[in-house]
């Protein structure tokens, strides 16, 4: 195979992977994306090239899906695309080129298990690092596709990734023994497999798709999206001119059965001291508007400060002024007819926006950042989920903050630990502009609520704001930078799904499985390195 062809097949799966990210594609594209790159190892391990040509190659590849797929991050942060895109193709090259590593130590048994569990072990750490991008996690591919996958309610997002892998080994086998011999008697046990892994997760979807019934009490529910330029929002449009667009909208789409109203993350921004929060002027404004309906309650997103008087008192993330110490939350509030007001912080934070990774080990830059005007502290978080109870029946709600949605296991904690019947997305996906990112933010919302069997109310501040039921159906949207509402109705359910109970398990598996295959790798290359060594 020449050196042409082996970039051409590169290029080819790194074409492959990409439809599954648009709303014009499906994720079953990534059921053969891996096949031409399993081709190009297959043939370096039997020419013995060095693994170190697979490694490129393979970067070359994912490098082009990473770049065509989440290209449009550029138009919020040029640096952060690179390091992104750099940052995500690397890792996913080296999870591939372990495995041609354990493939040519270890033979084809082990070598194919490893793809596998090296895969699934590279998604599941990254997604639980500190520095963390998961979007392109391959189960995420089946945003699309809610009514194939609707076994996620056991395995998440992970299982998404397994099926992926293993049709693509399956249906690789199959290719390459009847490219070889023109015939697929030596593989009957591979093809008779591979159709059962794609003949029986596919109909088990459509059984539990079909046959689904909505579980629990309907509550009407009002979203806002008030489409404000985020990049004008915080300093060139006055908060009393928000506040008019949010309410405005609210005030339309009301009625006296209204249960909820849900708003944007970081609507309001000016200086929420938490110790004053029920005298500020945009919460009166909120809490005085409510009193027109009865039964509502108001979640929205606040930029909040918490101050601390001593020392002892500061966190991590505190930041000193004058005689004392500050953190700065990114935080949603539920604003009702009793007199508390609970405060939920955002706690997986965008990496160089958000929170500055690593501190202990990057303090020294902490005066170079205050020099530069940078923020070297992060925002503050809590680590543990929590949920918005309402006053009347106690009905529980998630108050999921934007980049929080796309981590599955995280979404679960609301419901296994806060106890959540309904999940309220509060997002601002404005910040990259017309491009696919805030459809496949959207998107990603069905599968938490597949995962999870809770109906979704989502409030962007422009992007897409939506209903989505428990089986990840999208039942109203409101499109692209339009400034409007939506009222419907969402069941509050309480049954308890296996993924909810026990996570990514599959990835946890994994992990374990790959640990032990990458010891075992290395012993064969300690002992095979020795054998050389005493054989001269």
């Amino acid at each position: 195979m020449t050196k042409k062809k082996l970039i051409l097949l590169a290029v080819l799966s790194g074409i492959l992977f990409t439809p599954a990210w648009y709303s014009w594609g499906s994720g079953i594209v990534l059921l053969v994306a891996f096949i031409p790159l399993l081709f190009i190892e297959d043939y370096l391990v039997k020419t013995k090239e060095k693994s170190s040509a697979f490694f490129w190659l393979a970067f070359l590849s994912f490098l082009i899906f990473n770049l065509l797929t989440t290209w449009w991050i550029k138009n919020a942060s040029f640096a952060g695309m690179l390091t992104a895109i750099l940052l995500n193709s690397t890792l996913m090259s080296l999870a591939f080129w372990l495995f041609s590593v354990t493939h040519r130590k270890l033979g084809k048994g082990f070598g194919y298990f490893s793809f596998i569990v090296y895969w699934i072990s590279y998604e599941y750490l990254y997604i639980n690092a500190e520095i963390s991008w998961t979007w392109m996690n391959l189960g995420n591919g089946f945003a699309n596709n809610t009514h194939l996958i609707q076994w996620y309610e056991f395995t998440g997002v992970p299982g998404g990734t397994l099926w992926i892998l293993i049709i693509n080994l399956l249906l690789f086998k199959l290719l390459k023994a009847f490219i070889e011999t023109k015939s697929l008697k030596t593989v009957k046990f591979e093809g008779i497999l591979c159709l059962l892994l794609l003949a029986f997760p596919i109909t088990l979807s459509l059984i539990l798709f079909n046959n689904h019934e909505e579980k629990g009490k309907s509550y009407e529910i009002v979203v806002i999206q008030p489409n404000i330029d985020p990049y004008q929002k915080f300093n060139d449009i006055p908060p009393e001119l928000q506040m008019q667009y949010l309410l405005r909208i609210a005030d339309s789409l009301g009625t006296q059965n209204t249960d909820y109203f849900v708003a944007p993350e970081t609507f309001i921004n000016n200086n929420v001291w938490e110790r004053n929060i029920k005298s500020h002027p945009e919460i009166v404004k909120i809490k005085n508007f409510i009193e027109k309906y009865p039964k509502a309650k108001f979640v929205i997103g606040v930029t909040t400060r918490k101050m601390y008087l001593t020392e002892d008192q500061k966190t991590e993330t505190a930041r000193p002024f004058r005689n004392y110490y500050y953190d700065t939350f990114n935080s949603a509030i539920q604003i009702d007819t009793s007199q508390n007001i609970p405060i939920y912080y955002k706690s997986q934070l965008v990496v160089g926006v958000e929170k500055m990774p690593y501190t202990r080990y990057l303090g020294f830059l902490e005066k170079l950042m205050l020099n530069l005007g940078g923020t070297f502290r992060s925002h503050g978080s809590q680590n543990y989920r929590d949920s918005f109870t309402s006053p009347q029946d106690s009905v529980k709600i998630a108050p999921v903050i934007c980049y929080e949605s796309i981590f599955g296991e995280y979404v679960t904690d609301y419901i296994s630990d806060a106890h959540a019947n309904l999940i309220f997305v509060i997002t601002n996906d404005g910040w990259w502009g017309d491009t696919p990112g805030y459809v496949q933010h959207n998107s990603f919302s069905s599968l938490r609520a597949i995962e999870t069997r809770r109906s979704i109310a989502r409030s962007a501040n422009t992007g897409i704001s939506s209903f989505i039921d428990q089986r990840g159906d999208v039942l109203q949207r409101i499109e692209w930078w339009q400034r409007s509402g939506i009222r419907g109705e969402l069941k509050a359910n309480n049954k308890i799904t296996f993924y909810v109970k026990h996570g990514d398990f599959i990835g946890r598996i994994a992990v374990f499985s790959g640990i032990f295959t990458l010891l075992y790798t290395l012993v064969a290359f300690v002992l095979k390195k020795k054998k050389l060594i005493l054989g001269n």
